[in-house]
Parts: C-alpha cells; structure tokens; sequence
C-alpha cells in the first residue's frame, strides 16, 4: 500500500495522533486523547510525563488502527506540541524526574518580576520577555528547588527539553537528545540572531548546557524509532515542530506577511516576517518560524493565555453546560442588554500587557445576568484579545489591516465567535478547510523532510475555508474595545499596581 506520515500532536489537554495521505494530506485516521491537569497551589500547573507518553502511545495505534494501516506503512512521523512545557528525566532509566512544568505556570512570577531590569538584553538576544511562561525559568527552579537535581545535571546524568526533546527521546529508545529552533527559540535560552544556544544566558539562568538537546531545522533528520511496540524500529522522525509555528505552516503561511490564529487551550496570533527577525514595539515576540530549507524564518507571535481554557472552566468549573460546543447555542440566547465584560486572565495576561499576577475579572454582573451572558462574555474576552494582538501586530509592521484573518482549533468550529472575532477586528477571518492545522503542520514537515513533498506543492494544494465578513459599525466597534479596554486597565491596576 502507499506510504503514509504519521502526525503526533501533543497538547496541553489531550494527546492527537492524525496519519495523513502525503500525497493529498486528508487525514485517514484521527485518534484522541484527554491528559489529566494538576493544579498543586494557586497558579501553579503540571503534567505527568508518563501519562503524556502513554496518550502518545495509544493515539498512534489507534490512529492506524482507525485508517486500516499497517505501522509498516509509515515513512515519516512528524512531532508538534504544546512548546514552553518542560521535562527533566534521567538519561539512564528515562524516567522524568519530576511531573512536566506546563506552559501556564506562574510558579516563577516573583523571579522575573525582580529582574525586569534585566528584560531588555534578553529580549535582544531571545526575541521574548521575561516572563514565567517561558521555560527556561521553569527549568531554572527545578534546579534551584530540589537539591539534587543541580549536582545530578551538572554531571550530565539528567537531560531536559520541552515535551517534543522527551517524545523523540522515547520514540528513539533514548538516542536521540534533539528539538528544534521553534522549540528552542521559546525558552530563554536560544539566541535567535545565530541559532544557537547562549551560554550567557544559560549563566544567568544557571542551567548546564550538557542538560540541552541539539537544535535542529523543523524538518530534518531528527532520529529512528526504536524499542516501541506500536511502531517498527527504523522509522524516520523528519519533522518537529512547536504547536504555534506547525499551525502556522500548515495553513500555507509560509511568506511575509501572512498570518494566522489558533484557537486552543490557548489563541495564538502568528505573523510571518520572512528571514528577518522584527522587534515589536508593542511586546509582541519574536519567535522562529518553521523552517525546510535549513535557513532561519522568523515570526511575531502575541500569546492569549486562555481561550478555549475559558470554555472548559465553564462547563467543568461552573458546570453551565455539558459539551464546548453548546457554548454556542448558550451564547446565543444572551441579552445583548446585559453589559458582562469578561477578562478571562485565568492564568495572567500574555501580550501586549504581560501581567503574570492576574487573574480573570467579570464585570457589569447584575442579578438579571445568566449562563448565556456569562459564556457570551467569555467568547467575547477571547476575540477582544486576539484583536489587541493583530493591532500590535500591524501597527509593528506598518501593514495592511484588512487582509482576512486564517484561523484553525477547536474554537474555531464555533461560528457565533468568529463572526465576533470579524466584527472587533473589522476585518474577514476565514477558516481552515482543516480546523486542525496543527497536526496537519506536522505532517506537512514531516513529508518535505522525507522528500515527498515540498513547500511549492504544499502551497498549491491549499484549500479555501469558510470566510466570516464583519457586520459590527465601526462606531459601535470601537464603542466596544474601549470598553474592554478600560475593563483590561483596571484588572491591570488592581493586580499589578500599575
């Protein structure tokens, strides 16, 4: 039979394996699984790794299973995942030595709150901020916080990476130690002008180099599987890539200039900027983006800490409905009389603002207020978000404002949002043919890697999506971010102080 990639998309709620025809990239099998989330103190959030591993394991068999493929058939297996998680494990056994610090951790806030000072020189060299979203804070109070991890690591007993460096290494039966730049460009650690990791950076943060992985382009010659019992010794890992920078890829924005949306735990905006690395003024980041040909791309990047997350928190915190998708429904039967304003900062707030400390605020609340009010509001802080971050976005670029908006993930299956997202950007959001662009970027890199494809016949086989067209007047849209806006100031005022 031909040949066929498998995708492995690992995120931070749940586990996706996707196998895909290379030749036309419809999926063939899909398979998914839930991860549990631990919530040890206030704002702090963690991941068993095995149990990460385990999900992986199964959505891939199931996955063939679902497509009637033999493991045989896979020529390529492509990686994404949730990005500035990271893991620690013991380079003998394999065995994480402590659960994953996942990407919301705010663990770490009073650590970087007492060196803003030094935010501009790292900002510089890492395109970031200093911020506890990124991991090699994390990292740094792993080692400061368990006394025997420093000396063990300093060794070069322990290896650490983000979810993608612990799955290749799994997959590989421990002979492969890698990521790559997309990865590496989000820790802190990486400095993205030379592609390498920094050692006066990894000073500052106090982690040894010997703990990091080689870096690599997103689609090469990562490693071989080998010891599974879910796939055949030998197969080809060809592409890895960060769940942003694959979504980014696999809706063909392989130019400067185009830009996406994705819509998951998280929303993250992406804008491709070519081989040259932008500096914001707005506190957007500068990232690396996706790259085949072995040449350095770049990308901004402005992060929404919660999204879909705020979805969840209502039908399991709040139990307003069953499903995330009667959010839908619920949110139409809202008045649109009843003024909530929600600022869902659940976990803090990423850019433009950078406030780890805050948390989410409902404003306007009267005794009239329901469940459909409330969900309409959280649907609305997500979209109202998303457009400070295009703002910021265009206004570093000089660019146009009115090209449609490619958006992919689960919100994106909700039509009531994004035809809010089209009215508070004032602009078209069309999205993907494939909602799960992720997997899909994983796949695609996975197959330049292997040489059965390239990005010229990717770009050609791009599929139109569902276009939504503003209807909101520019009056009662900009009547409606300065509300938000004013509500985003005093959330910052009352937990910031600033």
């Amino acid at each position: 039979m031909p040949p066929v990639v498998l995708a492995i998309d690992q995120g931070t709620t749940s586990s996706r394996a996707v196998v895909y025809d290379p030749a036309t990239f419809a999926p063939l099998g899909v398979a998914q699984q839930e991860i549990g989330q631990h919530y040890p103190r206030d704002g702090w959030v963690e991941h068993e790794p095995e149990d990460v591993w385990y999900s992986v394991a199964r959505t891939c068999r199931e996955a063939l299973a679902a497509a009637g493929r033999s493991p045989a058939d896979v020529a390529a297996v492509g990686i994404t995942n949730q990005r500035e998680t990271v893991v620690v494990w013991d380079r003998d056994t394999g065995r994480p030595v402590h659960r994953a610090i996942v990407w919301q951790d705010r663990r770490t806030t009073d650590f970087c709150r007492a060196r803003a000072a030094d935010g501009p020189w790292l900002t510089a060299k890492t395109g970031l901020v200093l911020d506890p979203y990124f991991s090699g804070t994390k990292l740094r109070w792993l080692l400061e916080n368990d006394p025997q991890l420093r000396p063990a690591a300093e060794r070069g007993t322990l290896a650490a990476g983000t979810i993608d460096s612990f799955l290749m290494w799994r997959l590989t039966g421990g002979a492969s130690h890698v990521t790559d730049a997309t990865n590496a460009s989000r820790t802190l650690l990486f400095d993205i002008h030379r592609m390498r990791w920094d050692d006066e950076l990894l000073n500052y943060f106090g982690v040894p180099r010997v703990l990091l992985p080689e870096v690599k382009p997103s689609a090469a010659a990562f490693g071989v599987t080998k010891g599974l019992d879910f796939l055949p010794d030998g197969v080809p890992v060809r592409g890895v890539a960060g769940d942003q920078q694959a979504a980014l890829f696999g809706q063909g924005c392989f130019a400067p200039g185009e830009a996406k949306c994705t819509y998951g735990t998280g929303a993250f905006l992406l804008l491709h900027t070519g081989d040259t690395p932008v500096s914001s003024r707005h506190r957007l980041l500068t990232t690396a983006a996706a790259s085949t040909d072995g040449r350095p791309k770049y990308a901004l990047e402005g992060a929404v800490f919660v999204a879909g997350a705020a979805i969840q928190w209502l039908r399991d915190g709040l139990r307003l409905f069953g499903t995330a998708a009667e959010s839908e429904e619920l949110a139409g039967r809202s008045n649109p009389a009843e003024p909530v304003v929600f600022v869902p900062g659940l976990v803090g707030l990423g850019a433009p603002h950078w406030v780890p400390e805050a948390r989410g605020v409902m404003f306007g609340l009267t005794r009239a207020t329901t469940a459909a009010d409330l969900t309409r509001a959280a649907l609305e802080g997500v979209a109202f978000q998303v457009a400070d971050l295009i703002d910021a976005a265009v206004n570093d670029l000089g660019g146009d404002a009115t090209a449609p908006l490619k958006v992919d993930g689960g919100m994106a299956r909700n039509d009531r949002f994004l035809r809010t997202q089209a009215d508070f950007l004032g602009r078209p959001v069309v999205r993907a043919a494939e909602a799960e662009s992720t997997a899909l970027g994983a796949g695609m890199l996975a197959a330049v890697g292997a040489g059965l494809t390239d990005e010229p016949a990717l770009r050609a086989r791009s599929l139109a999506g569902t276009r939504f067209d503003p209807t909101l007047g520019a009056a009662e849209r900009e009547a409606r971010r300065a509300g938000w806006h004013k509500a985003v100031r005093a959330v910052v005022a009352f937990y910031a102080g600033g």
